[in-house]
């Protein structure tokens, strides 16, 4: 959201709620000590919005890693983890924040927009939904198989593996 105006005689307001700008700040910061994909790219882009839904619907920016939000980080990857039903968590999330803080809040609308975009922007990737719930059967993925979809399914387990590779400082 951008303030009203810029010369100094507008609200005066941050142009975007902290509690979303802590949330991609989070997302971010776990992609790139990642290093799993370029920064920039549609897969990178994927994850963060992915990564940063997360956060702030799981109530998350209050709890960074590395400060104590080792117990957010847990939630995040159970959220984020094959099999689990992001999607309709997503929202059924969006849906309770609606009726809770009302469609004033500047956070929930960013948070709505980014599920549209990740809904919206389909991209053409490995089907990865083709994978058993058993990887002890031994069935591979076929790589070369590349279906379209929503821009989710790409970063939802990118931002898993980012968080599972995350290394708290040591203090």
């Amino acid at each position: 959201m951008r303030p009203e105006s810029t010369n100094g005689t507008g609200g005066g307001g941050l142009a975007v709620p902290m509690a979303w700008l802590c949330a991609e700040y989070i997302a971010d910061e776990l992609l790139r000590t990642g290093g799993l994909v370029e920064p920039g790219s549609l897969e990178y882009r994927a994850g963060r919005r992915t990564l940063a839904l997360t956060v702030y619907l799981g109530d998350g920016t209050d709890g960074a890693p590395g400060t104590g939000g080792e117990d957010r980080l847990e939630e995040w990857l159970v959220r984020t983890a094959y099999g689990h039903p992001w999607e309709e968590w997503v929202r059924e999330r969006l849906a309770a924040r609606g009726r809770r803080d009302g469609d004033g809040d500047e956070g929930l609308a960013l948070a709505r927009e980014t599920w549209r975009h990740l809904e919206g922007t389909h991209l053409l990737a490995t089907d990865l939904g083709a994978l058993t719930a058993d990887p002890a059967a031994g069935l591979a993925v076929d790589e070369s198989e590349a279906v379209w979809m929503p821009s989710w399914r790409l970063g939802l387990p990118l931002g898993h593996l980012a968080l599972r590779l995350y290394e708290p400082p040591h203090v």
